[in-house]
C-alpha cells in the first residue's frame, strides 16, 4: 500500500514538472501598450509584382497601415506624422488623410512625406474618451508602387517620426514587417489654459491663407479667403490659388476674385446635378475638383454681380509689407455648395492640398488647413463690434526652392577703381537649350566697357571683343553665352574717402513688361550700418535686419519700364527700362570697413522677392581710372531727359 502510494505521489510529481516544462512564457506586450503618450507605428500588410515586369527595375504594389495612437494626457491637435519612404513610392490612395504638402494622389512620395489627419485632425485621451479607440486612434490606409523590393523583403521606410511641436521621437524601433516609435511630450511644452477655446495658436509663415466661413446653411455655406504677405521682402503678383475639394462641394458664386476656368460640366453630368434639378448651373461658376482662382482687375472693384467686396480686385499683385501695409493682402468670398451626407449647417470641411503662385514670384509650398479660433470681423454697419466667424482654418506657406530653379534676375559690380564691368554671370538665369546656339554655357562671361550696360546682350559682341583685345584678354571660342535675364542690377562703388563712401545702383528691365510697384533690397553685410540716405529712391534700412537697405520708387514714380525700340529700329539697338539711385554711407558706425574690398560690395540683391544671382568676382583694384563711371551717369541722365 505504501508502495502503491510513492508511485501515484510520483507520477502527479512527474506531470506537474512536464506541465510546467511545456507551458510557453507568455508573449511580450504589444509595444503600444507600453507607450505612454504618442504611439505610432508603419505595418507593411501585403505586396506583389506588377506590370510592366522588368529585373532590373521591378515594379510592386505595396499595401501598408499607418497607425497613431495617442495614450497620453494631453489631446493631440493636428497630428502630423513624416514616413521616410526610400524605394520610389508612388502613392496611389490614404484614407483618413492628406499629405501635408498639398501634393494630389497619386503622387510621388519617394523622399518621404508628411501626412495630415482628414477629415478628423485631433486625438483625443483616453481619459477623455473611457478609452474609446475610435477617439484616440487613427488607421491611414496605403496603397501604391514601389520599386525594388520584391520577396521574401520588406519595404520598410528608413525614419518614422510624429512632427507635431512639443514632442520627442526617440529612433523608430523595426520588428519584422512594423517599424514604430513612442514620441514623448515635452514638459514644457504641456498645453495650459490660455489656449483660445482649445484651439491651436496661429503660425507665421511667408502667406499666410485664412478661410473663414462667415454664414453656414444647411446646403451650402459662404467662405472669405484672405491671403496676406508676412514676409517683408516676399510679394506675389498675379496671383493663382488652387486647392482641392474633397467632398464633391462646388462653387456656384464669388466676389472679389474668379475661377480661371468658368466649367460647370462635372456638376451637370455628376452627382450634383441630381442632387440639384431645380439648379440652374449656367450661373454657377465651378465644378472642378481642383479650381484655380485668379483676382479681378481694379476696374471691377464696383462689379454689383463680381466686386462690392472690401479689399477686393487688386489685379494679382500683394506687395510686401515693408512697401505698403495695406497692400499686402488679398480677400474675396464665394458660395461653397455641398453634397449629401454632408448636408447639415454644422458639418463643414475645408478643401485640402493648397497651392499658390505668382508670375515672377518664388514657389510656395503650403501646408494643410488647421483649424484655428474663430477670426473676429468689424460690423458692416460701423458698430463698435465684431461679428465672429463660424469656422475657421489657417494655410501656412513658406517660400521653397528647388535645386533646378533658375534665378530670374542677376547683378554686375562695377567701381571707380577699375574701368571693366564685372558683367551678371554666364547663363545666370538659365541657358537656351537650342542645339543649334553657338555659345557656350561654360565659359565665363568677358569684362565689359562701362558703356555695353545700356546694351541688349545680343548688341555686346563687338564692344567685348574690341575691349578685350584692348585690355588682351583671351577670348574662348565660342564665345560665353549671356544672362539670360529679364531684369539685371548693376551696383557700382562710386567714390571712397576718409568719412564716408557713395555707391549707386541700377535697375535695367530688359522684358517686355512693365513692373509696377517694384521694390528691391541689398544686403551689405559690414557696410549697412554705416548707410545715409537714397537719393533718388524712397529707400530705408529694413527695421528687423541690421544688414539690409530696402527701396522703392518716389510714389507716382515706381514704374520700371519695360525695354522699348530705340529711336530709329532700322539701326539702334532696344533700350532697358531703368531707374537709377546713389547711396550715401558714412564710416563713423563702420570703422574698418574695406569699400574697395569685399565690404563695398552687396551678399545678396533681391529684387520685387527674388534673390537675383550675383557674379563670383569683384572689381579689382589694378586699373584705377575715374572718367568712364562718370561718363555713365551722364548717358544716363540723357536718357531721363530724352
Amino acid at each position: 500500500m505504501a508502495i502503491r502510494n510513492l508511485c501515484v505521489i510520483l507520477v502527479i510529481i512527474s506531470l506537474s514538472a512536464y506541465s510546467s516544462l511545456s507551458q510557453a512564457p507568455p508573449p511580450p506586450p504589444p509595444p503600444n501598450s507600453t507607450c505612454n503618450d504618442v504611439f505610432v507605428s508603419y505595418t507593411y500588410n501585403r505586396g506583389r509584382p506588377i506590370p510592366p515586369f522588368d529585373p532590373t527595375n521591378q515594379a510592386y504594389r505595396f499595401e501598408s497601415t499607418v497607425t497613431v495612437l495617442n495614450n497620453g494626457r494631453d489631446e493631440l491637435k493636428s497630428w502630423r506624422v513624416y514616413v521616410g519612404f526610400q524605394y520610389k513610392e508612388r502613392l496611389t490612395s490614404a484614407t483618413n488623410a492628406v499629405l501635408a504638402d498639398g501634393t494630389p494622389l497619386p503622387g510621388f512620395v519617394g523622399n518621404g512625406t508628411e501626412f495630415v489627419g482628414f477629415p478628423e485632425t485631433d486625438l483625443k485621451t483616453a481619459i477623455d474618451t473611457a478609452g474609446d479607440l475610435t477617439q484616440m486612434e487613427v488607421r491611414v490606409e496605403l496603397v501604391g508602387t514601389q520599386f525594388g523590393v520584391g520577396d521574401p523583403g520588406i519595404p520598410l521606410p528608413n525614419n518614422l517620426t510624429l512632427v507635431n511641436d512639443g514632442y520627442t521621437c526617440p529612433a523608430a524601433t523595426t520588428q519584422g514587417n512594423e517599424m514604430h516609435v513612442c514620441c514623448i511630450r515635452n514638459v514644457s511644452s504641456r498645453p495650459d489654459n490660455n489656449l483660445e477655446d482649445n484651439f491651436l495658436p496661429r503660425q507665421d509663415g511667408d502667406v499666410i491663407i485664412m478661410y473663414d466661413v462667415t454664414r453656414t446653411y444647411k446646403d451650402y455655406y459662404l467662405a472669405q479667403v484672405n491671403i496676406s504677405n508676412h514676409n517683408p521682402l516676399g510679394r506675389l503678383d498675379n496671383w493663382k490659388l488652387s486647392w482641392e475639394w474633397m467632398n464633391e462641394e462646388f462653387i456656384y458664386a464669388m466676389k472679389g476674385a474668379y475661377p480661371s476656368v468658368v466649367d460647370t460640366r462635372d456638376c451637370i453630368y455628376g452627382r450634383q446635378g441630381q442632387h440639384y434639378p431645380e439648379m440652374d448651373f449656367s450661373l454657377a461658376l465651378s465644378c472642378e475638383k481642383l479650381p484655380t482662382i485668379i483676382d479681378l482687375p481694379p476696374t471691377s472693384e464696383n462689379d454689383t454681380n463680381l466686386g462690392l467686396f472690401p479689399l477686393c480686385c487688386r489685379n494679382g499683385t500683394i506687395l510686401s509689407p515693408t512697401m505698403d501695409p495695406s497692400k499686402s493682402f488679398s480677400v474675396f468670398q464665394m458660395q461653397v455648395f455641398k453634397m449629401p451626407p454632408d448636408l447639415n449647417r454644422s458639418f463643414l470641411i475645408p478643401p485640402q492640398n493648397w497651392k499658390i503662385n505668382g508670375t515672377f514670384n518664388s514657389d510656395f509650398e503650403c501646408g494643410p488647413p488647421i483649424p484655428v479660433s474663430p477670426s473676429h470681423f468689424s460690423e458692416p454697419n460701423g458698430l463698435p463690434s465684431k461679428r465672429s466667424a463660424v469656422a475657421s482654418w489657417q494655410v501656412v506657406c513658406n517660400i521653397t526652392h528647388f535645386k533646378d530653379q533658375s534665378p530670374k534676375c542677376c547683378v554686375s559690380f562695377s567701381a571707380f577703381y577699375n574701368d571693366s564691368v564685372v558683367p551678371c554671370s554666364t547663363c545666370a538665369c538659365g541657358c537656351n537649350t537650342n542645339p543649334s546656339q553657338t555659345c557656350s554655357a561654360n565659359e565665363t562671361a568677358l569684362l565689359l566697357p562701362y558703356s555695353t550696360l545700356l546694351l541688349p546682350f545680343e548688341n555686346r559682341t563687338r564692344e567685348a571683343l574690341e575691349w578685350a583685345r584692348i585690355k588682351r584678354m583671351t577670348v574662348p571660342n565660342p564665345l560665353p553665352c549671356g544672362d539670360g535675364c529679364g531684369v539685371s542690377i548693376n551696383w557700382h562703388v562710386l567714390s571712397d574717402y576718409r568719412g564716408g563712401w557713395n555707391a549707386r545702383i541700377s535697375l535695367f528691365n530688359w522684358d517686355d513688361n512693365a513692373f509696377a510697384d517694384w521694390f528691391a533690397a541689398v544686403q551689405l553685410d559690414k557696410a549697412a550700418p554705416g548707410f545715409e540716405k537714397f537719393y533718388s529712391f524712397n529707400g530705408s534700412a529694413l527695421p528687423e535686419s541690421n544688414n539690409t537697405l530696402f527701396m522703392q520708387g518716389f510714389k507716382n514714380l515706381n514704374y520700371l519700364l519695360a525695354e522699348r525700340d530705340g529711336d530709329n529700329p532700322r539701326k539702334d539697338p532696344r533700350v532697358p527700362g531703368m531707374q537709377q539711385s546713389v547711396i550715401s554711407f558714412t564710416k563713423k558706425k563702420t570703422p574698418g570697413i574695406n569699400v574697395a574690398g569685399e565690404d563695398g560690395f552687396p551678399t545678396k540683391v533681391i529684387f520685387n522677392g527674388e534673390e537675383c544671382a550675383l557674379p563670383a568676382i569683384r572689381p579689382s583694384s589694378g586699373h584705377k581710372t575715374n572718367a568712364a563711371p562718370f561718363a555713365f551717369v551722364i548717358v544716363l541722365a540723357l536718357l531721363f531727359i530724352h
